[in-house]
């Protein structure tokens, strides 16, 4: 008897599909094997290494629980710890008698080429995992909203440090008798991420022209009456979900070019939530946060780096879903899919100009089928 399998197969840590399958965190090669046995009952194993088997059988959400030594080939397992795992599940694969297997975008070429050496077909699923992960449970959403209300508490943190701060004479914001510099403040958003249980894979702070380019991290002091993009993305370090906040704060009086594109920010990303609920697109999404930017007089595209003149656009779309990744499907942009009810998503808008820099404010929301929730309830202002 000849029969098809899926496989996930990577690194758990990494492999977020892999992981929100089995449940399970590790740092080593590890495979997730489903397939229909002949009483038509549905069974999964995972492959992982040896060390991680007890845990794993506690924890991990498959029927069976093997290592690769459970399944050598005839050659002998390989001395390289994923070359292994892929042999292994390969040979697993063999002594079921399954001649076919279904994987996702995620799936390297080890695994491929070990389960065609072996004589299995290996089909593309471009869809796989991609609409279960998409599709937020409520415990899910209780851990984005835990992850939101953390990133929200240090993100005060942050913006009143820069409103709070002195400028000398240079302008330069001064903090405890030293300059307040992208890297300074960065550095205490990642100690105060920790106490929380949270780590961060680096914030933006970014002063002045930098946030132009609206992903850049920012270096260097900050400046009194210069907008500060903080964006803020951690991941809670035992259930492995994100926050996602922007903000953007200025010391003393902002000019009334970036007081105009804030506000007008902030009405898009209104404007947005409003349009967002399960059966809207992406794009539709989208397009209502063009529609305020362009009705206030400004533009939609990349901006000329040697634009000299004050024309704030925004370049980017108006946000991502988000979840055991910061960017996950589906994106609010031209051709965004359908909402379905259970995505998160962040709702972004922002304006950006190589003369001074950029605003944007960035807010979570849970979709549901007649609107969203917004997972945010701090408010949206330039003075903290």
């Amino acid at each position: 008897m000849h029969s098809s399998a899926l496989l996930l197969a990577g690194i758990p840590s990494i492999q977020k599909n892999l992981y929100h399958r089995i449940r399970f965190s590790i740092g080593d090669p590890a495979g997730w094997i489903q397939w229909t046995d002949v009483n038509d009952q549905t069974q999964s194993m995972l492959i992982c290494r040896d060390i991680e088997m007890q845990r794993a059988r506690k924890d991990a959400h498959v029927d069976f629980v093997n290592c690769p030594a459970d399944f050598p080939p005839k050659e002998g397992l390989s001395g390289d710890r994923e070359t292994a795992t892929a042999q292994a599940i390969a040979e697993c694969m063999c002594r079921h008698d399954i001649d076919r297997v279904r994987s996702d975008r995620s799936l390297s070429l080890i695994y491929v080429e070990a389960l065609k050496s072996a004589g299995i077909q290996v089909e593309y699923d471009p869809e796989m995992g991609v609409i279960e992960r998409r599709k937020k449970s409520s415990k899910e959403i209780q851990a984005l909203k835990e992850a939101q209300s953390a990133t929200e508490a240090v993100m005060l943190k942050a913006c009143r440090m820069v409103c709070a701060s002195t400028p000398d004479k240079e302008g330069i914001l001064q903090t405890n008798g030293e300059p307040l510099t992208s890297e300074y403040l960065r550095r205490c958003i990642d100690h105060w991420l920790l106490d929380l249980g949270y780590s961060n894979p680096g914030s933006i702070v970014a002063c002045g022209p930098q946030a132009a380019d609206c992903h850049a991290l920012g270096t260097g002091p900050l400046i009194t009456e210069s907008p500060v993009i903080i964006d803020i993305f951690p991941c809670n370090q035992s259930n492995h979900y994100h926050g996602d906040c922007t903000r953007t704060a200025v010391h003393g009086s902002p000019s009334p070019i970036v007081e105009k594109a804030y506000n007008t920010v902030v009405q898009a990303k209104q404007a947005a939530i409003k349009a967002t609920k399960a059966g809207e697109t992406g794009e539709s999404v989208h397009r209502e946060t063009l529609r305020v930017i362009e009705s206030s007089g400004f533009s939609y595209g990349l901006a000329d780096a040697h634009d000299s003149c004050d024309k704030p656009s925004m370049p980017h779309g108006t946000g991502h879903g988000i979840g055991l990744e910061v960017h996950e499907p589906p994106l609010l942009d031209f051709k965004g899919p359908k909402l379905l009810a259970g995505d998160v998503i962040t709702i972004e808008p922002g304006l950006y100009c190589h003369l001074w820099g950029g605003v944007r404010s960035e807010d979570m929301v849970a979709v549901m089928d007649h609107g969203c929730e917004s997972l945010n309830t701090l408010p949206d202002t330039l003075d903290w």
